[in-house]
C-alpha cells in the first residue's frame, strides 16, 4: 500500500484515474464516438444510389444474353441480328444514341476511333428501357469486333460518351 501512496506522491498529487473514476468518462466518450460513426455510416449507406444508364445485348430471339454469333461464313451467313437494350436509371428523361462500329484490329481504347456502321437514337424516360434490333453484316474473312457504344446527349445537345459499351467478337471465314 505504501508503495502506491508513494507513487501518487511522486506524480505531484495528481489523482489516479481509478480513484477519480475518470475511466467512466473515457468509456462514455468512446461509446458516443463509435455510436456516431455507426449512425453516420447507416445514413450514408441508405442514400439512394447515383443514377446510371446501361447497355446490354440479347440474342436474336430476344430472350437471353447468350448464344451470340461467333463464326460467320462469307455470303452464307455473314449477316446476323442482335437486340441492343439501353436502360435509363439516371433519374431524368435521357436522350441517347447507340453507335455501332466494326473493327478488324485490336481495340486500342474507348470510344473506338473508326467509322460508324449504324446509329440508333432514342429518348428514354427515367426507369424505362429501349430495345432495338441491330443488323450486322461482314463479308470479308478475318477476326472482327462489333462494338455498340452508348452516347448521351448533354445539356447543350452535344453527344458525350457514357463509357458504357458492348463488344461482340466474331470470326468470318470463306
Amino acid at each position: 500500500m505504501k508503495i502506491h501512496s508513494e507513487t501518487n506522491g511522486k506524480l505531484g498529487n495528481i489523482p489516479s484515474l481509478i480513484e477519480n473514476k475518470g475511466y467512466k468518462i473515457a468509456i462514455a466518450f468512446t461509446l458516443i464516438f463509435v455510436s456516431s460513426l455507426l449512425i453516420g455510416y447507416y445514413f450514408v449507406s441508405t442514400l439512394p444510389p447515383e443514377g446510371y444508364s446501361t447497355i446490354y445485348l440479347l440474342d436474336y430471339q430476344h430472350k437471353k444474353a447468350i448464344d451470340y454469333p461467333e463464326l460467320l461464313v462469307v455470303n452464307e451467313n455473314s449477316t446476323f441480328n442482335v437486340w441492343v437494350v439501353v436502360e435509363n436509371k439516371i433519374g431524368a428523361t435521357q436522350s441517347c444514341e447507340v453507335l455501332q462500329k466494326v473493327i478488324g484490329d485490336m481495340i486500342p481504347s474507348f470510344p473506338v476511333d473508326t467509322d460508324v456502321e449504324s446509329s440508333y437514337a432514342q429518348t428514354i424516360e427515367n426507369g424505362e428501357s429501349w430495345e432495338t434490333l441491330a443488323t450486322v453484316t461482314i463479308n470479308e474473312p478475318g477476326s472482327y469486333s462489333v462494338i455498340f457504344e452508348l452516347w448521351i446527349y448533354n445539356e447543350t445537345g452535344a453527344l458525350d460518351f457514357s463509357y458504357n459499351y458492348c463488344v461482340l467478337n466474331v470470326e468470318v471465314e470463306e
